[in-house]
């Protein structure tokens, strides 16, 4: 499955002491208007006003990009944290056999197409336009953002009726149920489900309109609501006795129950943005007038970014019908209990997304906003040193994270899905799809990154031709996994052909944008001045521009850290499964082995880390987990101390 403020630093990213996080410092961008220009540059022109509020107030000053980051990745912690017990009460509610999977593939679309939107079409295309028109227009970009915001309503509102009335022809191409009670559900909690899509929508456009106005927190904090209700409607689905395990026993009233109520928590999570957007100053007034408003450029960005939508929604329909046909044949196998279908697959997809959100999404999201101001001065070197900068920051943790799901696999799942009506068998399938997962996580989290490289610089059209490529390398794999493989191993084998497309997609993303960054251009017409780019002038000296990447250095920092926390990664197994034989394999055990293998791995990282030369990268994951560490050596250009 191929799916997940700036007034005085605006592209710092520095975070303060205390919390979470702590990143390299990344060059900081030309001063914004009105602040004093650093010695040698020319000053910033004034910036046009934004849009005030009914009582004059302008919006109020925006946070560090770090801070930003920050709160984000709180939020998405606490909702990430929300949807395990989501997700666990679905499973023990449902099971892994046909009812869960009717209910997970109804559910499908508009989760998919909201994970394709928040992932990078809306976020990543209106974004750069949002703050390109503040940047340029003389109103601040207030009617733009007017216009743009009626026509995509409209949009998304043509997009879910039509989606609706074709409820039965979308359920059939992603599940390929022939007719029978499992398609007849499965039909009904699409029918349920699918007006989502509008409140995705309206979610995410109003996010993207805080993120243009560097006001990250909410878009990452309204999910939790969107938890909170799923997690009382399956509870009470659960408090009444439901307890159908076949699609037939299903009766109206419990699916609508689940389909109505997973479709309330939406409409809250959308609505969850409104005071948030009031307190910005930020008032929408519909306008229709859209000929000659200057739309064109975002639409046709729009038009790339939707056909993405559409190429990764075939590679997900394949994905969905070998998994559910994966399931069939478990079953006609005497495998039933085992949950080899697709709610096997979700589980362990789940949990593999969960760094990304957190990590990743949250640093490239406040990070975007300062990558389309460079991209509009010209300065293109600078996004690539943005997103290396970014990439060596977040390194640790992202290799720590994928090194602990791999060996720790059976204790996270187990914690995660172990309850109710899941069976261990079931636990250990998703614990193994986890794992060919979370190999491919380091370029699975890398790649989404790069491919915004493309988006700060209004380019829609490379990330799609790019996710074809790899899209089509994940379906073409998964359906020779399907094809050579027994049904014990089918969905397993289909992660990992999503681990090899994650490391093809890297490959050629990287390649691309390299190539991309290397080309100068001229600063967009009302941009402010920008100080001449001593680094790219630097390549041009040698007779080769500089592209800021430094791939060759950011991918040695992976594979050192990587190389740092494998002992404790073999040490993290044979704790856990002793821990296992002398507790028993329950919850408590589980977490015990959770513990003890997840210290392991991190004092494996923090020895190792300075002999490999990953010290710098280590060092301020080690200060956010208050544990001493030696302050490293200066540091080299790759992320990695001299020795």
């Amino acid at each position: 499955m191929t799916m997940h403020t700036t007034d005085e630093s605006s592209d710092s990213y520095a975070y303060a002491d205390p919390p979470t996080m702590a990143l390299r410092k990344i060059p900081a961008q030309p001063p914004q208007a009105g602040q004093p220009a650093a010695p040698g540059q020319p000053p910033a022109p004034a910036v046009p006003a934004q849009r005030q509020d009914e009582t004059g107030r302008s919006p109020e000053p925006a946070t560090s990009t770090g801070r930003s980051g920050l709160i984000m990745a709180l939020g998405t912690l606490s909702s990430r944290a929300l949807g395990f017990i989501r997700s666990s009460m679905i499973v023990a509610a449902l099971g892994a056999g046909p009812v869960g999977d009717a209910f997970n593939i109804g559910n499908s679309l508009p989760n998919v197409v909201y994970m394709m939107l928040m992932g990078g079409v809306l976020a990543s295309v209106f974004v750069p336009e949002l703050v390109h028109a503040a940047q340029t227009h003389k109103d601040g970009g207030v009617a733009y953002t007017d216009r743009l915001l009626t026509l995509c309503g409209v949009i998304l509102v043509v997009l879910t009726v039509g989606a609706w009335l074709a409820a039965p022809t979308i359920a059939d191409f992603y599940s390929g149920y022939p007719d029978g009670p499992q398609r007849d559900l499965t039909i009904a909690f699409a029918r349920y489900c699918l007006p989502q899509i509008f409140f995705y929508g309206v979610f995410t456009l109003l996010g993207q309109v805080l993120n243009s106005r560097d006001r990250f927190g909410a878009m990452m904090w309204t999910p939790v609501l969107n938890n909170v209700v799923a997690i009382g409607v399956f509870g009470l689905y659960i408090a009444i006795g439901a307890s159908a395990r076949d699609a037939g026993e299903m009766t109206s009233g419990q699916t609508m129950l689940l389909g109505l109520g997973s479709t309330l928590g939406i409409v809250v999570q959308a609505v969850g943005l409104l005071p948030s957007l009031r307190s910005s100053g930020f008032r929408w007034r519909p306008r229709f007038d859209w000929k000659g408003a200057g739309l064109t450029k975002p639409l046709r960005a729009a038009t790339w970014a939707l056909l993405l939508v559409v190429v990764t929604q075939l590679s997900f329909a394949v994905i969905t019908q070998l998994t559910a046909r994966a399931g069939a044949l478990a079953d006609g196998s005497g495998l039933k209990e085992m949950g080899l279908g697709f709610v096997g697959y979700n589980s362990a997809y789940q949990l593999f997304v969960v760094p990304q959100g957190v990590i990743t999404i949250s640093l490239v999201t406040a990070l975007l906003p300062g990558m389309t101001r460079a991209a509009t001065a010209g300065r293109l070197s600078q996004i690539g040193s943005d997103l290396a900068g970014m990439l060596r920051s977040s390194a640790a943790m992202i290799i720590t994270a994928s090194v602990l799901f791999i060996a720790l696999a059976p204790q996270i799942t187990a914690i995660a899905y172990g309850h109710g009506r899941t069976t261990p068998a079931a636990t250990w399938v998703i614990a193994q799809t986890l794992i060919a997962f979370a190999i491919g996580m380091p370029a699975f989290c890398a790649q989404y990154a790069l491919a915004r490289g493309f988006y700060a610089m209004g380019d829609a059209r490379t990330p799609f031709w790019l996710t074809t490529v790899t899209t089509g390398a994940n379906a073409g794999l998964a359906c020779l996994a399907y094809a050579l493989l027994g049904p014990r191993w089918i969905i397993i084998g289909m992660a990992g052909a999503q681990t090899v497309a994650c490391l093809i997609s890297v490959a050629i993303t990287g390649w691309a944008l390299g190539r991309r960054l290397r080309r100068p251009v001229a600063p967009a017409a009302g941009a402010p001045a920008a100080a001449p780019d001593a680094t790219m002038q630097l390549g041009l000296r040698r007779g080769r521009p500089h592209s800021g990447l430094d791939g060759g250095s950011v991918v040695a920092l992976h594979l050192s850290l990587a190389a740092a926390c494998a002992p404790g990664a073999l040490a993290a197994v044979w704790i856990g499964g002793r821990i296992n034989d002398s507790l028993g394999n329950g919850l408590l055990s589980n977490t015990v082995g959770l513990a003890a293998g997840s210290l392991t791995v991190l004092l494996s990282l923090f020895v190792l880390a300075r002999p490999f030369g990953a010290g710098t990268s280590v060092a301020p994951l080690a200060r956010k987990l208050r544990i001493p560490y030696p302050e490293p050596a200066a540091a080299t250009g790759n992320g990695k101390h001299r020795r």
